[in-house]
């Protein structure tokens, strides 16, 4: 499981150093793609293959099915940590997330995120105040 929130940077080669306590859980080499609300998600090699399964299953026909799958496939690739712990990420990743220099990497469950730190910070000023409306809503889901 991954959890906590970690700030690190990105140089002008698009290389960043995976937090320590991220790199056993992902594993040799894991996927990043774009994600949503502008970060990328990395998923280890086995998450990444449970959701490509269910992704499989969604229909063809469906408009927002082919799009959402495109957009998620498209963006992913798979990487390796160098023996730095370092990943390289490519140029449409970095430029989808607006990752510059300043990135924050998160743990959420499953998956790792990456952010700007400056998409992050107010991503997070926006949802504190309705954390408490969200947390209500939560309940329906039986949290």
């Amino acid at each position: 499981m991954f959890m906590g929130e970690y700030h690190h940077t990105i140089d002008t080669k698009g290389r960043m150093i995976v937090p320590a306590k991220f790199r056993d859980g992902l594993g040799d080499s894991f996927v990043l793609t774009r994600g949503l609300d502008q970060c990328l998600f990395g998923y280890p090699m086995e998450e990444w293959k449970i959701i490509e399964e269910k992704l499989k299953t969604l229909p063809l026909t469906k408009k927002d099915a082919r799009a959402f799958t495109r957009f998620f496939f498209s963006g992913a690739m798979e990487l390796e940590l160098d023996k730095q712990g370092r990943i390289n990420i490519a140029a449409p990743l970095l430029q989808y997330a607006k990752l510059e220099k300043d990135c924050v990497v998160i743990g959420v469950s499953n998956r790792i995120e990456l952010w700007s730190k400056q998409i992050w910070e107010n991503y997070v000023v926006e949802q504190e105040e309705s954390f408490e409306e969200i947390a209500e809503n939560m309940i329906d889901f039986d949290i």
